[in-house]
């Protein structure tokens, strides 16, 4: 059954394992749907937060390959995982008249998400929230008004001390 897969890697902060990962996913045809990078508290460590759509067999197939990579410190399935996961997201509202930029801080309001910048015909939000919650913000703007630019990072998730999730 084909579902969303979410992994953590610990690995080593060097020149060449960013490409050495999405180039195991691009060599094997794995689907990468978000992938993000960052440091870790360790600057020569980096941790990496994957998704891909895939069934069981290849999920094991992607840890199993990911496992053998002397660069990779630490594979983590984070699929059943309770976690908190947050997704950086910019809507920029272009064309507003003064009521679309009224509607779009009142969406912004309801949503928790900031408006950053403001120009004569435009809004800019910055969005943190989950990648449900983002998409339905994507639709919702879509649906009110003329012209939306959507920029999307990858989500970002670390596990839960508690037992909440998502």
């Amino acid at each position: 059954m084909m579902k969303n897969r979410w992994i953590a890697l610990y690995v080593e902060n060097q020149v060449g394992v960013l490409a050495k990962i999405s180039g195991l996913f691009a060599g094997k045809s794995y689907n990468l749907e978000s992938l993000t990078v960052g440091t870790t508290e360790d600057e020569s460590v980096s941790r990496m937060t994957i998704r891909s759509t895939c069934d069981d067999r290849t999920f094991e197939q992607i840890k199993k390959q990911l496992n053998r990579m002397v660069e990779v410190i630490k594979v983590m399935d984070l699929t059943d995982t309770p976690i908190h996961m947050k997704e950086v997201m910019f809507a920029k509202i272009k064309k507003c008249s003064d009521e679309d930029k009224a509607e779009a801080f009142r969406i912004a309001d309801v949503f928790n998400v900031h408006v950053i910048d403001i120009g004569e015909n435009s809004v800019l939000l910055e969005c943190m929230l989950t990648e449900h919650r983002n998409n339905e913000l994507i639709s919702l703007l879509k649906s009110r008004f003329a012209s939306v630019e959507i920029v999307r990072g990858g989500a970002v998730a670390i596990e839960s001390i508690s037992t909440s999730c998502r």
